[in-house]
Parts: C-alpha cells; structure tokens; sequence
C-alpha cells in the first residue's frame, strides 16, 4: 500500500553553546495505513526528537537541517506553520510519555477533550460533549458519563493516559505517533492499554508510531521496528525477523538485557557486553563483541545464588524444601538464625474526613495486618500493582510514614517504640533508594554535599576531608569517577543519578536499602546495570534489601523470597523461583500473564493474525 507518512534523510540538529548535537542524522523509513511502526532505542537515541520533528514541535534551538517528512504527498518541513496547525492533531495525534503533566490539571479531563475536537471540527459544545464521552467509552474509561467531569488528579495513571489516547483519538487521525505511553505504568494497566491501542488500530486503519525503550513491549504490538542508536538507523525490519535473526550487536544487546520471568542469568547481559563504540570524525564506529558460550555461562553461574528461608519455616508457608523443587542456586539459612528484620501485623490505615469539621467517616486500609521476616543477606521481593500498599510498607518500616499498628522488630529492636537520637542512629543502619533518581537529590546541592550529608548527621569520618575521600571512594564503588564530586544533578543521566543515590544510600554504612521501585523510570540497558550493581553491593558488603516493584521479572531476577501484595495485604509469600512456576493465587497469574512476552512462537502467531486482519 502506499505509505501515509514517508520520512526521507531526516537530520534533526541542536545547536547549543557547546556545538552541534545530531540528535537525528539521516533517518529514512515508511509508514502504511493500519500498521505500526517500533521505533526502539535508549534515551538520547533521537526517537523522541524524530516525533517531534514529525509533528513539527521541536524547540527554538532545533532545527530539521535537511530531509523530507512527506504525509499523504504533502512535505511537513516546507509547510507554512498555518497549514501544519490544521493537520496537527487532526490527521497526525500525538500521546505524550506523562499524562499528568500533559493534562491542565486546572480543567476537567471532558473539557480537555472537548478543546481537540471543537478546534478542529465544526460542532456545538452539547455535540463534543458526548464525542468525549464516546471516546471515553471507546477507551475503556469506566462510567464516562460520570467521569466527564473528573480532573486529572482523581483519576489513577492508567485512566489518566487513557483519557491522553482519547484527546488523540478525537479528531480520528491516520497517523497516532504513541511516545513511551506506557513506561511508567503497571504491567497490567501496560497490557490494558496496548490492546485498546491495537483494537483501535484494526477498528479505524489508523496507522501508529510506537516509540519506547523496551523491545518486550515492541514485541506486543509492532509490524515493523526501527532502532536508532545515536541518532542514527542501525536496524530496520519486521518484527518477526528482529527477534529471530538480529543484524546489528546493539539490537543484540537490547534483547539480552531485559529480565525474563524465565531467565537463568544471575547477572543480566548489558549493550556493553555485545558491542564497543569508537569515535570517528563527527560520528562513530561499532564494534561487536563476541558473547560466547563461556561469556553465557559465566552471566548464569557468577555471583550470588538464592538464600531462602531457613527449611522448617518454609514448610510452615507451604514451600516445603525438595530436591529439584527450587531453583538449582538456592540455599537455606541455617536454622536457628533470627531474622534481621521482623515486620508483625503491621498496618496503616489512612482517615477519610469529610464535612465541614473534617470529621473522620471511613478508613483506607494501605497495609492491613501484614507479617513477615527477612534474613540477613537476603532480598524480599515486594511486589503488586500501584496502590496495593507495597510502598507504604517500606515507608513504615523507615518510620518516614507512622505505622498504624503492629510492631517492626529490627534485630529484636522496636522500631516504633524509638524516638530521637535512637530512632537517628537506627536510621543509620536503615537506608532507602527511592523510585526517582531526579527528584531525589536536591538540585542546588553537588554531588559531594549529597553523599556526605548522611556521613555528617550519623557521625561518619573525623574530617570534612576524610568524608570527601569516603565519597570519592563510594562514586568508585558504584561505577562512576571521583571527579564528578563537584558536579550538581542536572549534569547527569537518570542512569548516572540511580548510582549517586546508591552511594548516597551507602554514605552511613547500613546493613539493609529499601529499593523503592528504584529502577522503574530507568532505559532496560540502563537498569540492566544498576540491578547488577545492587546486587554486586550486596554480595560485596553482606546487604539485606527488599526490592518494590510492579514488574514481576524484574523482582524475580532480584529477589530470594517474593510477597505478591493486592489492597494492602500480601495474597502470596514464597520462593520467587516457586512462585513464578506455580502461582497459586488468581491474582499473581494476572501479574504474570500481562508481563510483555517477546517468545519466538508468540510472536510468529501475532504476525500470522495481523497478516490476516490486514487482508
């Protein structure tokens, strides 16, 4: 068919204070109605920029250099700004990676929608009113006519970026470029919203542009994928032939990086292990790295096994020790062993007050009766959807939200019982690494004020010079360089920023770190070298962690034992191993069944039923 968007030697360049960046450097590829188009590659790929370039967004300091950007005939680049008004958003839609800072949060999401529909369409505000709430309905918000009226803020991530999928779909647009549109989501609320995008695509012939860093998602959804490295096209083809036969190592290594549920590996492959990059000129040269079979087995077999409960314990939560029964790493604590931590039927429960005295009428159960134990030297996997508590338990085990009930027993010590100075030093051993690497580290602070404040509130080092050296050694530690002390946040990656908050988290010496979905906003590649890292630490210093997470492989690859939590009580608990081979609950089979799968025969059976809807 002939393609609706053709893009032709595309070079997008920023020009700064400190030269030219080509952020996208010839870039050819085509676009047909009904089918959707990957484009795939880590932060700083160019994907993002060739969307906006697209849609004829980009900022003042860019500039599309040369290339074509044709949509049905018509050259985007040489169109006057008016002309481009009346096809953006109308023929080409847009959703962008964040819903909440894509919504005004000071208007109703109805009349968000509505605003698309009267631009561009000539209708009465009753008439757009219920096209809104079609959409809504189209897109499986429920009771739109109700929720019509709703703000931003009273509505969960998922409908949120639903309500973004229906402001694009307003104005029934051929092409629907979808940037990142599920990154940040649960992997249920993921599975939700790319069938409602494939249902769309096959109900209308819309065609789609799906960008994202994670291939297992590609896998679900695309016709075709393009990946773009620096830039640069370093692969093009169908899907099917992506994951069966790829040509270029960094496609190779994007493949390998990502957690399985079914993976062996006890440290994940990273892009660094298929490929090395030269400069050259203005440019740059690859060069691929062999991974071998030894290479293989040493990612299986370095490092360290799985530490399960001790043997009577296990049995007692019906995971009995049998040979061949748990994973083939898997060792026992020894009996006897008290537990590091001992977390007994903790709650915390949130009032809701309403009426003008703000009287309490009802109670939000976010932890409700809960109990487990974690071992010295082990990782409990928390994991569930946003909202089943998971968070807040390892807020309230920190004391950094007050525990309602129950009791949290670090090495036999109360921690709700202790105030001041020994709730400070107990802080000490006790350290988290919070979900946002920007947002955790104060912007007008340098890295070396970051990592040493710890070191200065709990008494660590004599000096402000011994402390400096304590910091430069904890950058080393985590893979980055002494000489980054005196940089602020802003001048790193998000990647760079996860290292700097594990070291800050290092600074006082503790013997256990919530991770507290520490890797969730970070590219597959990049994350794929922190969860190395954390576990490198851990088997480095002794460190006992629990890990939180929506993503059930990720917490499978990191964690010994795994407590599946639904509306704040934990609906399984056992070996992660145990539970991902026999889940027991309804609910942890949803978990495992909405995780991205990119297996061979999957897809060859999706690109079978796209060949025959296409017909």
């Amino acid at each position: 068919m002939p393609p609706v968007l053709e893009v032709t030697d595309l070079r997008t360049y920023f020009h700064t204070d400190e030269g030219v960046i080509r952020a996208v450097d010839d870039l050819t590829f085509r676009l047909e109605p009904g089918r959707t188009l990957g484009i795939v590659g880590e932060s700083g790929s160019g994907k993002s920029v060739t969307s906006l370039s697209i849609m004829r967004l980009l900022s003042s300091n860019a500039k599309v250099e040369t290339g074509r950007i044709a949509f049905l005939g018509k050259d985007l680049v040489k169109l006057p700004e008016r002309e481009m008004q009346s096809i953006r958003g109308r023929d080409i839609s847009m959703i962008f990676q964040e819903p909440m800072t894509s919504l005004n949060p000071v208007f109703t999401v109805g009349a968000q929608i509505m605003e698309a529909i009267i631009l561009h369409q000539k209708v009465s505000k009753a008439e757009a009113r219920q096209k809104a709430i079609d959409l809504m309905r189209e897109v499986g918000i429920p009771k739109p006519e109700q929720r019509v009226d709703s703000y931003p803020h009273q509505m969960s991530g998922g409908q949120k970026q639903r309500v973004m999928i229906a402001m694009a779909l307003s104005c029934n647009p051929q092409v629907l470029i979808a940037d990142e549109p599920t990154t940040a989501l649960d992997v249920t609320i993921q599975a939700q919203i790319l069938e409602i995008l494939r249902k769309l695509r096959d109900n209308r012939g819309m065609a789609i542009i799906f960008i994202t860093h994670d291939l297992g998602v590609i896998a679900e959804i695309a016709d075709d994928v393009l990946v773009m490295y620096r830039g640069e096209e370093v692969e093009y083809a169908p899907v099917l032939e992506i994951f069966s036969n790829p040509k270029h190592p960094y496609t190779k290594g994007l493949l390998a990086c990502r957690p399985r549920l079914e993976s062996k590996y006890r440290r994940l492959p990273t892009v660094d292990d298929f490929m090395q990059t030269v400069k050259e000129g203005t440019g740059f040269r690859v060069i691929e790295k062999k991974m071998d079979a030894a290479r293989l087995h040493h990612l299986e077999t370095a490092g360290r096994g799985r530490l399960l409960h001790p043997k009577t314990e296990l049995a007692a939560i019906g995971h009995p020790w049998e040979e061949g029964y748990h994973a083939p790493d898997a060792k026992t604590v020894a009996e006897g062993t008290q537990p590091l931590l001992a977390v007994k039927n903790l709650e915390v429960h949130f009032p809701v007050r309403r009426g003008i005295l703000a009287r309490t009428v009802d109670h939000i159960r976010a932890v409700d009766n809960i109990s487990f134990n974690v071992y010295p030297g082990q990782t409990l996997g928390l994991v569930g959807e946003s909202g089943c508590g998971k968070t807040t338990t390892g807020r309230a085990i920190l004391r950094l939200i007050e525990p309602t009930g129950g009791q949290v027993l670090y090495r036999g010590t109360n921690v709700a019982a202790l105030s001041g100075s020994e709730l400070r030093a107990m802080r000490g051993k006790m350290q988290i690494v919070f979900q946002d690497p920007y947002g955790s580290l104060n912007p007008r602070m340098t890295i070396e004020a970051a990592i040493t404040e710890p070191m200065v509130i709990q008494g660590v080092g004599a000096n402000k010079n011994e402390r400096r050296d304590r910091a430069a050694s904890l950058l080393k530690e985590v893979g980055l360089t002494p000489n980054y002390l005196r940089r602020y946040p802003h001048e790193f990656s998000g990647g760079q920023r996860q290292r700097v908050c594990i070291a800050r988290a290092l600074a006082a010496g503790p013997e256990f770190i919530i991770c507290d979905e520490s890797v969730s906003s970070l590219d597959v590649s990049v994350q794929a070298q922190v969860l190395n890292l954390l576990k490198e630490l851990q088997d480095k210093r002794g460190l006992t962690y629990i890990f939180i997470s929506h993503a059930l492989s990720v917490v499978k690859f990191m964690a010994d034992m795994m407590a599946v939590m639904n509306n704040g009580k934990i609906v399984e608990f056992g070996p992660s191993e145990s539970i991902y081979k026999n889940p027991q609950e309804a609910y942890t089979r949803k978990l495992i069944n909405a995780t991205p799968k990119d297996d061979l025969e999957l897809i060859r059976k999706r690109v079978a039923e796209r060949a025959a809807v296409t017909k």
